[in-house]
């Protein structure tokens, strides 16, 4: 691939499920109907060879995996088709579903986090390479989508550039993804130029291809929105294909821990299972790699404990449903 942009670029040419042990960590809790089906993405094991990641993620419980394509976990740019067969092998031994992610920070830019993106002045196409081939590692890996999001504008670009370039952006995508049988996530991310759910609905518009549905981020659903979550999951449930789970707190997503934010993750977990959501959720703590295996630990034992505390009567909807999840002020 020519390249024709002034910023340095990294990794382009250099070489380099749920466990079948069902035990106390299962991850896909079921009680009367309920069947939420949880993963980890690997960003929060930025540390660890992927294969050791993948072990530990099963070991634990977890029913999936949010593979986050990166320098050392699958780099798109120098993965070989063996590479992928045996990944594959693995998935399937340890039972674990995988969407792909595409948020690593310095896989095209070493310098430059998340650079260059859709929606950046240069290098457009450099990322949209790398989404090309995110879908094409999604279609050899039998993914469930592949997920990505708009990036931040700079300073100097108009508004409405930006928004061109997004959508034509999205549009090829689209095609591609088309081609190859695969389904696109968009998640709204803060601080990017698509950073709510109203601002999705109007990318949407512009993007009417079956293929393109939606991430969405528990956190940045609390950032970003102030009507009830009850009633923003419903009016896109028939577009969610993947699901980021998170505590924050004082609306900043900082993507913590569970317990250290304000979320009331039972009355969440209670509108996902009342909507029959049966995709991944995927924990996502990309900032606690350095105690990852304990972490992912924590956060499966927590999420379990919080799908225990949902009633059955809740459960087979012949109960009231508690009020939207809040964050307390």
């Amino acid at each position: 691939m020519a390249v024709l942009y002034s910023f340095g670029l990294a990794n382009l040419a250099d070489s380099r499920y749920f466990s079948s042990r069902i035990d106390q960590g299962e991850s896909s809790f079921e009680a009367g109907e309920m069947n939420l089906s949880f993963g980890y993405n690997t960003n929060g094991f930025a540390h660890h060879k992927l294969e050791d990641a993948l072990e530990i993620i099963a070991d634990c419980g977890y029913r999936g995996v949010a593979l986050t394509l990166d320098n050392y976990h699958c780099n798109p740019f120098t993965v070989e088709p063996a590479d992928l067969s045996r990944l594959r092998q693995l998935l399937d031994k340890l039972q674990l579903r995988v969407v792909i992610e595409t948020g690593a920070h310095y896989l095209l830019n070493p310098q430059r986090k998340h650079y260059p993106t859709l929606v950046s002045s240069e290098g457009r196409q450099i990322r949209l390479e790398f989404l090309r081939r995110a879908v094409d590692i999604a279609a050899d890996l039998h993914a469930e989508c592949v997920s990505f999001w708009s990036g931040t504008p700079e300073p100097e670009v108009p508004e409405h550039q930006a928004w061109d370039w997004l959508v034509t952006g999205c549009l090829q995508l689209a095609e591609h993804a088309k081609r190859r049988g695969v389904q696109l996530a968009f998640e709204t991310e803060p601080d990017m130029l698509v950073d709510n759910m109203a601002k999705f609905d109007v990318l949407k518009k512009h993007i009417t291809s079956a293929r393109f549905g939606l991430t969405m981020d528990i956190g940045h659903v609390f950032c970003s929105e102030t009507v009830p979550f009850r009633q923003i999951y419903g009016k896109s449930a028939n577009l969610i294909r993947n699901i980021h789970i998170e505590d924050i707190r004082d609306r900043k997503p900082d993507h913590l821990m569970f317990g250290e934010g304000q979320l009331d993750f039972v009355a969440i977990l209670r509108v996902l299972n009342d909507n029959k959501y049966n995709g991944l959720i995927n924990v996502e703590l990309p900032r606690d790699s350095h105690r990852a295996a304990e972490v992912a630990r924590a956060s499966i034992e927590f999420l379990n404990a919080a799908c225990q505390k949902i009633t059955p009567a809740a459960v087979t909807g012949t109960a009231n449903p508690s009020p939207a999840a809040k964050i307390s002020s």
